[in-house]
């Protein structure tokens, strides 16, 4: 059980080694306490807090840092959740600027984290499985090469660019629209690639480059019933104190570049996430300098979506959860707005 003075002393050096990323010491302490101490108190104080294992030394300053369970200890202790006024105007008047489609939201709240932490942002999008196909558009922009635009009875709109081997006619690509129109139109998002396998028949019939234009569909479903991951702000990691060493970058890109950690990591029981380095049985990330916070977005009872913020173990918790939790609510506001009555 930490005293009083302890705890303030913790939040002090927690707060300031945030701020600065340099090991606080003593005479540091004593010119930012509000009540008098003695250096040598201090010192016996952290010394105490170290032995507790929520202070740690480094090897190149006497001075402390908090450790993996010192920030565990700060975030589910003394930690005070903030977001100013000016900050939740600014977000609700970015949405409110026009209609978004459900896709857009989430790519748009991936950029505002990431600007608004410094961090990076990483956001799985809602799961395709519950949602149906409700229209394709293919627009030739060459006579080798088109954009299909997929939309969703959830509002998920798609873009997919087509490169063609050969040239295809305005015709085949009307004909293969209208076909694929009348054939899927409420199709599972997950059926559609089997869906397409019955049709080929049908587009072998009407459509002279048929080949080309049912592989560029099939592998453009395929990519959108999987690809709900969305990241910002790399290169924010780039200007963190951290990460100067490059193999440990590297390390960073490997993970950030890894769909399949961030879906481990959204296997989270409750609203919000805070991962701090490699703790824990499911050992995800292998990096113990590295935390992730994740909030849950809910769309309707069967979709869900999450925002992510990855950066360094010493980041401004407060400030990151109060924000991403008023960012999922942000969008679930936003959602029913535009796709409640559907």
């Amino acid at each position: 059980m930490l005293t009083n003075r302890q705890i303030v002393i913790f939040k002090t050096i927690v707060d300031e080694f945030t701020r600065t990323a340099e090991p606080v010491g003593s005479k540091t302490l004593m010119s930012l306490l509000d009540f008098p101490c003695s250096s040598a108190t201090i010192r016996n104080e952290m010394a105490v807090l170290e032995a507790e294992g929520l202070l740690e030394k480094t090897h190149t300053s006497s001075g402390r840092i908090p450790s993996s369970a010192g920030y565990r200890y700060y975030v589910e202790n003394l930690m005070e959740k903030k977001l100013d006024e000016g900050v939740k105007n600014s977000l609700q008047k970015v949405f409110k600027e026009r209609h978004y489609s459900l896709e857009e939201i989430v790519k748009k709240s991936c950029d505002i984290l990431s600007d608004m932490t410094n961090l990076t942002s990483v956001v799985l999008g809602p799961d395709s499985k519950c949602q149906r196909l409700q229209h394709v558009q293919l627009i030739p922009i060459t006579e080798r090469s088109a954009v299909a635009i997929f939309v969703t009875d959830h509002g998920h709109t798609e873009n997919k660019t087509f490169q063609f081997d050969e040239e295809v006619s305005l015709e085949d690509i009307q004909n293969c629209c209208t076909i694929l129109n009348e054939k899927l139109s409420g199709t599972p998002i997950v059926n559609v690639v089997e869906r397409m396998q019955e049709i080929q028949p049908l587009l072998e019939a009407h459509i002279t480059r048929h080949e080309m234009l049912f592989q560029a569909f099939v592998n453009a479903f395929v990519r959108f019933a999987s690809d709900n991951v969305y990241y910002s702000g790399q290169s924010n990691m780039l200007y963190q104190p951290e990460f100067a060493d490059i193999e440990k970058l590297k390390q960073l890109m490997r993970m950030l570049e890894d769909s399949s950690v961030w879906r481990q990591l959204a296997n989270h029981e409750g609203d919000l996430m805070v991962r701090i380095g490699d703790e824990g049985d499911n050992k995800v990330m292998h990096m113990n300098n590295v935390a992730v916070i994740a909030s849950k977005f809910r769309l309707n009872e069967s979709e869900e979506g999450q925002l992510m913020i990855v950066g360094p173990t010493r980041m401004q918790y407060n400030r990151v959860v109060a924000l991403m939790e008023y960012m999922s609510k942000v969008i679930e506001e936003m959602y029913q707005d535009e796709f409640g009555d559907k």
